[in-house]
């Protein structure tokens, strides 16, 4: 089966540039990298020295100033998608081998477009035109796997490569064993004296089976150019996105809301059409001037239309206070982040009552006042008990940064369970000792007596029991925000637990448990 394959080089550079909305920016040094190691890397950063498969702390040595970027197979598949999408267009039957690289049966379009070659370049045009993809890379040969080592030896003056058909052993076989991508295999091979694909084809396909099993023998097949494997198309997804363009370009955020009324139904009809509901809305807007804001929101339950256009106003709303869209909004686009069986967002029949009532009080009170018109208290990351108090607005479900603030090592921060009265300003209080004096805390931690009373609120209680000190030392690299505190925690006569705080002589209580 004749294959033509399409392969998009350094593909998770390109996504991260297709997110970012960046112009011009393969000339800057970046590398993405995972476990250390660099999977793709700009031009700008090969210049430098820079190649896949280094070591970060090499591609640094070669290039300082080197960008690093963790990995993200979810965005490399998320700006894939709309490329298969446009492929699709003008070739059905599209296989998704992974982000980047895609293969489709080449009998049909070189019949279409006068021949494989032709069919090849016809693609790549379209491409060059309609999308901003740099050094796109076409083959055609029997296979996938022919096809996609034809096209990686492209090169940019001649970005297609047509391997005549039953020529796929012989163009294979100068190819080096590690193209199988098993490592395993090609170490093995190599102790052996077997280091190109045309030596491994040339062993006893009998003997390599009962050595390597089938794993081995589908490989020893793709070594001599005997692919069986045929292309499997892909059902293409629904198509869920919704767009709206503004032609002249619109600055009041009002215009744009009433403008995407009819979209934010479609998108929600579209959606439930499929048994779907929306949990997290990606909202796209680009300016008149190439600006690009993009964010994603969440909600409580699921989205409708409403909501939707709630969402774009608030994000319009941030952006103009924030000087992101400095023009005119040209395009609007809403993208299901995630979505989820419409069955799991009924209502129930019984107990659902209350919940349902708060819930659409709540929102309709925050479609009145804005996003943040509507706070819900959630705990988030921090040693001091008031920074940990994070207020985030409704539907953001604890919102994502707050979590991953409060899953860092914080050392030094208090440990389960926290008091349950924080006072918004530690309250001073007065410790002192049996003979009346202030108990004061040394550098090391040690206590000059041992406290027995405690003054609060003009209120004086007797201590029975206490613990600590643990010191907090935070920021010591920093003058200005550096902080060293000592916390204590006691129990009066009256069985009042409290969490209090000496920093530099002067005593305070931080919380209280109750």
């Amino acid at each position: 089966m004749r294959s033509l394959v399409l392969w998009f080089p350094d593909w998770p550079v390109t996504a991260l540039h297709r997110q970012r909305g960046a112009e011009g920016a393969d000339a800057a040094p970046l590398a993405i990298v995972h476990a250390n190691t660099v999977v793709a890397c700009s031009a700008g950063a090969r210049v430098e020295g820079v190649r896949r498969g280094q070591r970060r702390r090499d591609a640094q040595g070669r290039c300082p100033r080197l960008e690093i970027v963790p990995a993200d197979d979810d965005r490399d598949a998320r700006e894939f998608s709309p490329v298969v999408s446009r492929i699709e267009q003008l070739v059905p039957g599209v296989q998704i081998i992974r982000p980047g690289l895609c293969a489709l049966r080449a009998q049909g379009p070189a019949r279409f477009y006068g021949g494989e070659n032709e069919a090849a370049c016809e693609i790549l045009d379209v491409l060059a035109e309609g999308e901003e993809l740099p050094g796109v890379r076409a083959a055609v040969a029997d296979g996938p796997f022919t096809a996609e080592q034809a096209a990686r030896t492209t090169t940019a003056d001649k970005p297609v490569r047509i391997v005549p058909a039953g020529g796929a052993a012989a163009f294979l076989a100068p190819l080096p064993v590690t193209t199988l991508q098993d490592d395993g295999l090609a170490h093995l091979l190599s102790r052996l004296g077997v280091h190109t694909l045309g030596a491994f084809a040339a062993l006893d396909a009998g003997l390599v089976r009962d050595r390597f099993g089938p794993a081995g023998q589908r490989l020893h097949e793709l070594a001599g150019g005997a692919d069986s494997r045929p292309v499997q198309p892909r059902t293409p997804p629904p198509e869920l996105d919704r767009e709206v363009a503004f032609e002249p370009a619109v600055e009041a955020a009002e215009q744009v809301a009433f403008g995407m009324r009819i979209a934010a139904d479609e998108f929600i009809a579209g959606l439930g059409a499929t048994d779907l509901v929306c949990t997290e809305l990606r909202v796209e807007l680009t300016g008149d001037r190439g600006e690009r804001s993009d964010r994603v929101w969440l909600h409580p339950r699921s989205f409708d239309a409403a909501s939707v256009i709630d969402r774009v106003r608030w994000q319009l709303a941030e952006d103009a206070q924030n000087r992101v869209l400095r023009s005119g909004v040209t395009l609007v686009r809403l993208h299901p982040e995630a979505v989820d069986a419409a069955s799991a967002h009924r209502p129930a029949i019984f107990g659902s009552g209350p919940d349902e009532r708060v819930h659409h009080a709540l929102s309709r009170v925050q479609a009145m006042l804005g996003h943040r018109g509507v706070l819900t208290p959630a705990v988030g990351g921090g040693r001091w008990l008031t920074e940990r108090q994070v207020l985030v607005p409704w539907g953001d479900r604890g919102d994502r940064a707050v979590a991953t603030e409060r899953a860092r090592p914080w050392p030094g921060s208090l440990p389960p369970p926290a008091p349950a009265t924080v006072f918004p300003q530690p309250q001073p209080v007065d410790v002192v000792s049996q003979t009346g004096l202030v108990v004061e805390v040394d550098d090391r931690g040690e206590l000059s007596a041992p406290p027995a009373r405690l003054t609060e609120a003009g209120r004086w209680r007797e201590i029975v029991s206490w613990a600590g000190p643990w010191t907090v030392d935070e920021r010591g690299w920093d003058a200005a925000r550096a902080r060293r505190a000592h916390r204590f925690q006691v129990v009066d006569a009256e069985q009042n637990a409290w969490l209090l705080v000496c920093e530099g002589g002067r005593w305070a209580a931080e919380a209280r448990y109750d």
